[in-house]
């Protein structure tokens, strides 16, 4: 039997290993000049101290947006000329112009062009650190973008679901732990102890938008719990992403769940 195809049962959910501490970010010109050494920092030079006074009020609207995305139902395929409108609305155009105009973020066609939706996901998770070190350098706060949105502007950065590869479930497993998604969180109720369990059930596995949509706003706090707790942002390639996610779909969907209320936080 492949590791394709190997069922969850044989894969254990042991704990990350000292690898997770691991940084697998990109590699070449273009990840040395848009990614941080730490995170919060990317392409900006700020010190840690420094990125947590400029994220605070950037935080509190993230981790708001986290609510109102969590448990959104699966996204219809998006329509590009209202992804058009969303990248204008929520401001993208101001950092991302055709090559050869002036800048600070990546060029508008190394965003738009054929590419996997979760391959999509995957870069927008890598942008964040960058984006909100530089909407809090300039006082703006952190765009909300709903599942619609999302699904509206993924097409219109040329996302195609179709061009993801199938999911590869060890894989997605290995990258579970080397990228220390544990540290944080649990799978089966074993790992870090912030909510959820990345086991349960959840309509944020079910397509690239709805979890590109709840990516977007559970990373700005995913940031500043890397900071606090002095580990790398973990960050994606290629068809890492998609891996992730199918390996955590396939373990919502075999993993028994808990069938007593958990006891209320203190």
């Amino acid at each position: 039997m492949s590791a394709r195809q190997r069922p969850l049962q044989a894969l254990s959910f042991a704990r990350p290993s000292s690898d997770a501490n691991r940084d697998f970010s990109p590699t070449g010109d273009r990840a040395r000049a848009l990614t941080p050494r730490r995170v919060g920092c990317e392409g900006t030079g700020y010190s840690r101290t420094g990125v947590r006074r400029r994220l605070a009020p950037v935080l509190v609207a993230a981790c708001t947006a986290a609510l109102a995305v969590a448990g959104a139902a699966a996204a219809d395929p998006g329509d590009p000329e209202k992804g058009r409108a969303v990248f204008a609305d929520k401001q993208c155009a101001r950092c991302h112009l055709p090559r050869g105009a002036l800048r600070p973020g990546p060029a508008l066609e190394e965003l738009r062009r054929p590419q996997g939706g979760m391959e999509l996901a995957g870069r927008l998770w890598n942008h964040v650190p960058g984006m909100l070190a530089a909407l809090a350098e300039g006082g703006s706060t952190w765009p909300q973008i709903d599942v619609g949105e999302m699904a509206d502007l993924m097409a219109y950065l040329q996302a195609d679901p179709a061009r993801d590869p199938a999911p590869d479930l060890l894989k997605g497993h290995l990258l579970l732990l080397r990228k220390g998604c544990l540290k944080c969180h649990s799978l089966a109720r074993e790992g870090g102890r912030v909510e959820p369990d990345l086991a349960e059930p959840r309509a944020d596995y079910e397509s690239a938008s709805t979890w590109a949509a709840a990516m977007w706003a559970h990373t700005p706090g995913m940031v500043a719990m890397a900071i606090k707790k002095g580990i790398p942002y973990p960050r994606f390639s290629g068809d890492e992403m998609g891996n992730l996610v199918g390996f955590l779909k396939h373990a919502a969907a075999t993993t028994p769940q808990r069938r007593t209320q958990a006891a209320p936080s203190q």
